[in-house]
């Protein structure tokens, strides 16, 4: 897949795209359904299939004090829209310029000056412009005018959302902040994960019997506090599963949230490798021991329980 970043110039096999417009954190399955119309669009015309997403995230620009809360940072996009068979996405910078910039001018510039756009494909609430001026009708307008065509996407949802609501991102922050991994996993359509670089941590872990993958949190959402089943896709491809904690750890007086992973029946050194870990399931929440002898005995009950879980799958 061809990435583009909007500041540079545009490579010929970026243009004339029929693209999908969005934000397109989680890539769930109500964007799966949008990347599904523009491939279906987008091959008998012999066009190319793409995205275009904002990076950072508009909440991030307007909000920059607010709490981590991204279910997919750029890499992880990328690699999901890989996955699901595009042919480029096109990544256009959200800063000052993009803030203050009309939609009509949001239109003509990027995507039919610059993107040379022959379809578009959106959802029915998706907005765009200086104060979210631009709507579903004005883009119906001036796809009318400009010459390109325009596809709007009703919402779709099952008994997987809430009642009366459609698969979103923010659906999904909410279900994993409660720990409910079941509902999450289906309207994502696969487990969320985390992905990042093994670090060296206290390796207090080994010294019990529970040698730990230590992962920084960075810009992901915060899930449920508490301990999780996890399956780690490793770098070289391998699936392992395990169990993992992601907490504050008060047991040690330690504040920050981490991703402390322990991998069952494995040895290997991890240090500085990148891992990706899925939660799979939620076993307990997070919660205080009065000592190493309690917490080896509740990590072992936890163990035994997320191999079970595992087991069921």
């Amino acid at each position: 897949m061809l990435t583009v970043d909007l500041r540079d110039d545009i490579p010929p096999p970026a243009q004339g795209a029929v693209l999908a417009l969005g934000n397109f954190d989680g890539v769930h399955r109500g964007h799966q359904s949008l990347i599904a119309r523009v491939q279906q669009i987008a091959a008998p015309m012999g066009a190319p299939a793409g995205v275009m997403t904002f990076e950072p995230h508009p909440r991030q620009f307007f909000r920059p004090d607010t709490p981590p809360f991204r279910l997919t940072p750029l890499a992880d996009k990328a690699r999901l829209f890989a996955a699901c068979g595009l042919d480029v996405m096109v990544v256009q910078p959200f800063d000052e310029q993009l803030s203050n910039m009309l939609a009509a001018d949001f239109v003509i510039d990027l995507l039919v000056d610059r993107l040379r756009v022959v379809h578009i494909v959106i959802g029915f609430d998706f907005c765009f412009g200086r104060g979210r001026g631009g709507d579903v009708p004005l883009l119906r307008h001036m796809a009318e005018i400009e010459g390109f065509g325009l596809t709007v996407v009703d919402p779709i949802g099952d008994n997987d959302c809430s009642p009366g609501e459609s698969y979103s991102s923010s659906g999904i922050r909410r279900a994993l902040e409660t720990g409910n991994i079941k509902s999450a996993t289906a309207q994502l359509g696969r487990p969320w994960s985390i992905t990042g670089t093994v670090m060296q941590g206290d390796q207090r872990g080994r010294t019990i019997g529970f040698p730990t993958a230590n992962v920084a949190m960075g810009d992901y959402l915060r899930p449920a506090l508490g301990v999780y089943t996890i399956e780690a896709v490793l770098d070289d491809g391998r699936t392992v599963g395990g169990v993992a904690n992601i907490g504050r750890r008060p047991t040690f007086g330690k504040e920050d949230v981490n991703l402390e992973a322990h991998l069952f029946d494995f040895a290997e050194d991890l240090y500085g490798r990148t891992i990706e870990v899925r939660l799979i399931g939620h076993v307990r929440a997070e919660r205080k021991f009065a000592g190493l002898d309690e917490l080896k005995a509740q990590i072992a009950a936890d163990s035994a329980t997320a191999r079970q879980m595992l087991a069921g799958r």
